[in-house]
């Protein structure tokens, strides 16, 4: 078979490019809290809250999942309650677009069901139930399994999504908490909020891999 050229791929492959936070969020019991989906993209899926960075205006991702949380949820979070749990990119997109999430765990326990909204209703799931529900396919291929792989710990994949249904998976970094460490073990920075701005906060600077405040 003849090959393509790269620029003949990159132009095939010319997609919009969208920037994403999903928001892992748990009760008490730690139950997954889920929102079957009133809009596209994946309506009528049951997926993690979220939305799309306002690239437009340079919205850091942290920034995006504090606003979202306020929008969503109703509940307004510092930097300090989130955890970024996994960088997922997703290549061709049920051929639409390509996408790059950012998933976040919020570390605060939420006490409540947020009611329902214009962007669909939410449910508490138990672990053991979320793969039978109606969920997009990367998420029960590969991204949930990686989530729970690594909860409290850290992993970066890639998912080159094929025309034919066929998605090749890539993960490209892995931590995972030593056994018996527990989620409170994972890497924490705690930072103060600035009073009165929800979310911003002052941020350490990281020299050499190490953190200096």
């Amino acid at each position: 078979m003849r090959h393509l050229s790269v620029r003949h791929f990159m132009r095939a492959t010319a997609l919009p490019y969208k920037v994403a936070t999903l928001l892992y969020c748990f009760n008490e019991r730690d139950e997954a809290l889920l929102l079957e989906r009133a809009q596209e993209p994946n309506k009528g899926f049951w997926s993690p809250c979220g939305g799309k960075l306002h690239t437009d205006v340079g919205e850091s991702p942290y920034v995006c999942a504090c606003r979202e949380a306020e929008e969503e949820l109703g509940l307004r979070f510092a930097f300090s309650d989130l955890h970024l749990t996994g960088l997922v990119s997703e290549h061709g997109y049920q051929g639409q677009s390509h996408w790059l999430m950012f998933l976040f765990e919020i570390r605060r326990q939420l006490t409540v069901l947020p009611p329902e909204h214009k962007e669909g209703r939410f449910q508490f799931f138990p672990r053991e139930a979320v793969a039978g529900l109606k969920i997009p396919r990367t998420d029960r291929e590969r991204i949930w399994p990686w989530f729970w792989q690594h909860r409290g710990g850290f992993f970066a994949a890639h998912c080159h999504c094929h025309p034919d249904g066929h998605d090749e998976w890539t993960l490209e970094e892995s931590y995972i908490l030593p056994p018996g460490a527990g989620r409170d073990a994972s890497p924490r920075r705690q930072l103060q909020p600035h009073p009165g701005r929800p979310g911003e906060a002052s941020l350490p600077v990281v020299k050499h891999g190490r953190i200096h405040h």
